[in-house]
């Protein structure tokens, strides 16, 4: 899931460099970053990024994320294009939850500015 979780990270940093989440509660970021657009448009394109590794393995994460976080499973996997959104916003919100700069800053209360932007980009570039 290591090339997947990297295209979401640059993503994640070219939102962030786009000012995407400033001036909003740092704790609403992740729904800013990947839930406010579409990580990926297109079915083919969708089931290209996909298939960069496991299917069944990107499956099973969105299935216990989504268990555990919503109580039940609610993405249709027949779909490309919605799997392969849902696994992005699941690996944004690892991604986030394992960066110390991000954590940091969501047990601040605040707003998101442009000194924690380029805080939390330098963070997930060096990460």
């Amino acid at each position: 899931m290591n090339i997947l979780k990297q295209d979401v990270k640059d993503y994640l940093i070219q939102q962030l460099q786009d000012d995407v989440g400033l001036d909003n509660d740092i704790n609403d970021l992740h729904h800013y970053l990947i839930n406010e657009d579409y990580f990926i448009i297109g079915y083919n394109q969708a089931r290209k990024w996909l298939e960069k590794e496991s299917v069944f393995e990107a499956i099973d994460k969105i299935k216990d994320y989504e268990q555990s976080n919503f109580g039940e499973v609610t993405t249709d996997f027949t779909d490309e294009e919605k799997t392969a959104n849902m696994l992005a916003y699941v690996l944004a919100d690892e991604i986030l939850n394992e960066n110390n700069t991000y954590q940091l800053f969501s047990r601040m209360s605040g707003n998101f500015d442009e000194n924690k932007r380029d805080l939390l980009v330098d963070s997930l570039e060096n990460s």
